[in-house]
């Protein structure tokens, strides 16, 4: 490296001569060099401007043998000059803020050329700042700008303990430069990090408000994200009322005393508010403590009270008007820059949208808890109209039936229909399926009385080919066809208890296998049971698992008699007269009172399947169109037919069955069925059913 002298300037040149002052004199040089390559490698390495001024310090000192160092920055905010000075090479001495004309720095940095003050004892300007610098024993002190070619940032001040001492200013001056494109990469890099601060708590308190529409749990953690951005004292959110000039205070942070003109929920005149003025101009708006005594507000006032000297208000626009303000104030002065008043309006734009969607779902909500009650109201009205094919009555007897059948059918909960013989039970159970959301899906039926318990289990679980003799082919069962649908098990009480859990496993875990197969089936069926029997009576009698009726008793439905729902008969006559003239292409025009007055006092043990049988009869004998009804046969019990001795064995042997099966029910198998008080096989009795012509109609009317 090539060895350095100093001129009368203070400049470096080249060294003369030889011998030990040359070589002590290179030693010495290489040691500047040394310090130059130190200072070039620390100012092109990042860190914060406090940590560069500080290790710049004593490299400085030792360069140009001075007492103390001073780094000065210009702030804008407040006008002033702010100065760093060290004297020791650890420590910093002092840290003082001058306003720009009553500083060495400041003089600097206005008029961009270097200051020497060759005797501070001698100078008369600068008063505060010289005092400052001759506490420190400074006797001289030289002050040169920091600048680049787009910005000037401040100066750079080097003093010693003696007068009219020497400096290398040119030196000075391009270290100046090198300090002065440390601090503006520096203040270019703090620029960019803010601003990915600002954006990345922009996307974060999007985020936040798209997740929910309740507002009131989302405010905290925007204020969180705005404190940490802006590092205000006191925010506020207002948002304006309906009538348009009144705002209220939604929320606070901190949250404030019951006694606040600031707590949450607090309704303020909009009118002479800094809101009203943000409001209007739709722009930020920015206050200091002079602009803040003009308001004569509550709110201002104890805001101005508790120290804060910077406010910002921002505008929550949503399209043409404004929906609000969102208020911060911080205790010291100039708080807020354009910048925050930029990442808060971006802030205050998505508060906006996420009180503007929040307004609009509420109102949606509304609206459909509206369409809701009425919908329920209309089809509580018109459930009559709309199944009138199916099922007539007006009786709150029956009405309430309906109404708990409309309700449970919007579920997929399992249903047990009771009531006695021809009360209507298939009718209310298809009626569940229509209103169900399963309506487009099949609606299979089964009756569980009507079918041998040896043909039972495969009629509901189907079969494989060659399960049992006579099982030529693979069947499908009841179940399987019902997939996706509604299953209807009619007279579920007749159903043996060999097959019971086999159909409590379809109900618990909507499985099965067919007979004769091992794999397993799922299905998703609905299943609605139905019986006339009472069914705690047959557990308690150990006729019935305790678990399957516990499975099918989710949801129950008993059907009145006709009996007990007697102001239906009128509105069932009519319907059944009808129906039955249609079909039998006659036309009945008058009924007479006193046939409706019988029908109604007749107790009908047959339900609405005997009104139904009997009002057929009565088309059938009527003429001229006029019901004529056999009402004699309402004022004694129906007889049964009794054994005539020229009447051959074989009609009183179906007589006799017929009777049993009545007593019965139509129950064929099991202790109490018809097989086992006639004393004879079921398959026996089943072979003589079929060989007398026996149907379900002649003992089940």
């Amino acid at each position: 490296m090539q060895a350095f002298a100093r001129d009368p300037d203070g400049e470096p040149r080249p060294a003369e001569g030889a011998g030990q002052d040359q070589e002590r004199q290179a030693a010495a040089e290489r040691s500047d060099g040394e310090i130059l390559l130190a200072i070039t490698d620390l100012i092109a390495e990042g860190g914060s401007l406090p940590g560069l001024f500080e290790e710049l310090a004593p490299l400085l000192r030792e360069l140009t043998r001075c007492e103390a160092v001073s780094f000065a920055l210009y702030d804008s905010a407040q006008n002033r000059i702010v100065t760093h000075c060290w004297k020791q090479e650890n420590a910093m001495e002092s840290w003082n803020t001058f306003l720009t004309e009553e500083s060495p720095s400041g003089w600097v940095w206005q008029h961009q050329e270097t200051l020497t003050i060759p005797d501070l004892e001698q100078e008369t300007r600068f008063g505060e700042a010289l005092s400052e610098l001759r506490n420190l024993g400074i006797r001289s002190y030289t002050v040169l700008p920091m600048s680049t070619p787009k910005h000037r940032y401040g100066a750079l001040g080097i003093g010693k303990n003696v007068a009219n001492a020497e400096v290398a200013r040119a030196l000075l001056g391009r270290i100046g430069r090198w300090v002065a494109v440390a601090v503006e990469n520096r203040q270019i890099h703090r620029e960019w990090q803010e601003q990915q601060n600002r954006l990345q708590s922009v996307v974060a308190i999007g985020r936040e408000l798209s997740s929910t529409l309740e507002l009131e749990q989302l405010v905290p953690l925007v204020f969180a994200n705005m404190r940490q951005i802006t590092s205000y004292d006191y925010a506020r959110l207002t948002l304006l009322e309906a009538d348009g000039r009144t705002l209220e205070i939604r929320a606070v942070d901190p949250p404030q005393e019951a006694g606040s003109q600031l707590r949450e929920g607090l309704r303020i005149p909009l009118a002479g508010t800094i809101c009203a003025q943000a409001m209007e101009t739709r722009s930020v708006t920015f206050h200091d403590a002079k602009e803040m005594e003009k308001y004569n507000n509550p709110a201002i006032k104890e805001m101005h009270a508790a120290g804060v000297q910077s406010l910002c208000c921002v505008p929550l626009l949503m399209g043409s008007g404004a929906l609000g303000t969102l208020d911060l104030g911080a205790i010291r002065a100039n708080a807020f820059s354009q910048q925050d008043g930029a990442y808060l309006q971006q802030v205050a734009t998505q508060i906006a949208a996420a009180i503007h969607n929040a307004s609009a779902f509420r109102e949606v909500a509304q609206a459909k808890d509206r369409l809701v009650q009425e919908k329920k109201y209309l089809e509580s009205e018109i459930r009559g109209a709309q199944y009138l094919d199916d099922i007539v009555g007006i009786s709150s007897a029956l009405k309430r039936v309906l109404d708990h059948a409309a309700i449970v059918a919007t579920t997929d909960a399992t249903v047990l229909i009771t009531g006695e013989t021809g009360t209507g039970k298939e009718r209310v159970a298809r009626s569940i399926h229509l209103m169900s959301l399963r309506r487009d899906r099949p609606f299979i039926k089964l009756n569980c009385a009507a079918i041998p318990t040896g043909l039972l289990e495969s009629e509901l679980f189907g079969h494989e080919k060659g399960a049992f003799t006579g099982a030529v082919s693979q069947k499908i069962g009841r179940i399987e066809l019902a997939d996706k649908g509604t299953l209807l098990l009619d007279e579920i009480g007749e159903i043996s208890l060999e097959l019971q859990p086999k159909l409590l496993r379809v109900i618990q875990d909507q499985e099965f296998e067919r007979l004769g197969g091992t794999k397993t089936i799922h299905v998703d069926v609905r299943l609605i049971a139905a019986t006339n029997r009472d069914l705690a009576q047959a557990v308690e009698q150990k006729e019935f698992r305790t678990d399957l009726f516990y499975r099918l008793n989710v949801f129950p439905l008993h059907l009145p008699p006709l009996r007990e729902r007697r102001e239906d008969i009128p509105l069932l006559i009519r319907h059944f007269v009808q129906k039955c003239a249609e079909r039998m292409n006659k036309r009945i025009d008058f009924i007479p009172d006193e046939a409706v007055e019988a029908m109604m006092n007749w107790k009908w043990p047959g339900n609405i399947r005997e009104l139904e049988n009997f009002i057929e009869r009565s088309v059938i004998l009527s003429e001229h169109g006029r019901l004529c009804p056999p009402l004699a046969e309402l004022q004694r019990e129906p007889a049964r037919r009794v054994p005539d001795l020229e009447r051959t064995l074989r009609d009183r042997e179906r007589d006799h069955i017929i009777e049993i099966l009545r007593q019965t029910r139509g129950v064929i198998s099991g202790a109490k069925g018809a097989a086992a008080r006639l004393g004879v096989k079921r398959t026996t009795l089943q072979y003589k059913m079929q060989k007398l012509a026996i149907s379900r109609s002649d003992y089940l009317d």
